[in-house]
């Protein structure tokens, strides 16, 4: 007798762990159709500016005017310096014949 009620408990639990691996199944299976009824998500459409030529000519132009603009800045900033440098070897020239009595 003690053999059929050991049999009957461990089909008691066979079947309470059947049951348990039942609803995880369902509650899987559940959750699969809920992620195939909702749409995939997809990345906003990139849209591309068309090519705008007078906003590059416009660049271009200011660029070449600046350039332009520097390199007379700087040819006028080498003058200045070769007028400063012979303006300061003549005023020591005439310092220094000034000084002998001359």
């Amino acid at each position: 007798m003690s053999d059929a009620i050991e049999r009957a408990a461990r089909d008691a639990v066979e079947a309470a762990d059947n049951t348990q691996m039942v609803q995880q199944i369902a509650a899987i299976l559940a959750a699969q159709q809920l992620l195939n009824q909702q749409p995939p998500q997809q990345p906003a459409p990139v849209q591309r500016q068309e090519f705008n030529a007078t906003k590059w000519l416009v660049i271009g132009g200011v660029v070449v005017s600046v350039g332009l603009v520097a390199s007379v800045f700087a040819v006028a900033i080498a003058i200045g310096a070769t007028c400063a440098t012979a303006c300061l070897l003549i005023l020591r020239g005439l310092w220094a014949d000034f000084q002998k009595g001359k």
